[in-house]
């Protein structure tokens, strides 16, 4: 049995999403759907946008509600330099950048952006992790 992890971002604006993800990160847009919900397919998982109000209702929860989410997403790249040059794509796109890249207290390098929806986004080098 083949599987897919996906992690599934409610946002406001469906084409601000795919225009900030595939044209601004470079994420490979897989499908659009009723322009309501686009899927990215990446390297392990899979990234949904759907709209706020959609995913709020499909998951039978208020949609009422801002401010810090209780998580970030995450992305791993393979050198130092490498985060400073998707930091400087994601500000390009249209991000801001909450956390400049600094050095991390566990031996890596690390900085943190906000997509146009607010989600958080880290961006790493880890020296002990293998991404090939």
């Amino acid at each position: 049995m083949s599987k897919i992890s996906m992690i599934t971002l409610g946002i406001a604006d469906l084409q601000r999403s795919i225009k900030f993800y595939r044209d601004g990160l470079g994420f490979p847009l897989r499908s659009e759907h009723d322009n309501e919900v686009a899927f990215f397919e990446m390297p392990g998982t899979w990234l949904a946008l759907y709209l706020h109000d959609e995913l709020a209702k499909d998951a039978c929860v208020d949609g009422a509600g801002s401010g810090f989410r209780a998580f970030a997403l995450a992305h791993n790249v393979a050198s130092k330099e490498e985060v400073e040059v998707f930091l400087d794509m994601a500000r390009a796109a249209g991000a801001t950048i909450t956390k400049p890249a600094v050095d991390a207290s566990w031996g890596g390098y690390t900085g943190y952006f906000a997509d146009p929806d607010g989600f958080l986004w880290e961006v790493a080098w880890n020296p002990h992790f293998d991404l090939a």
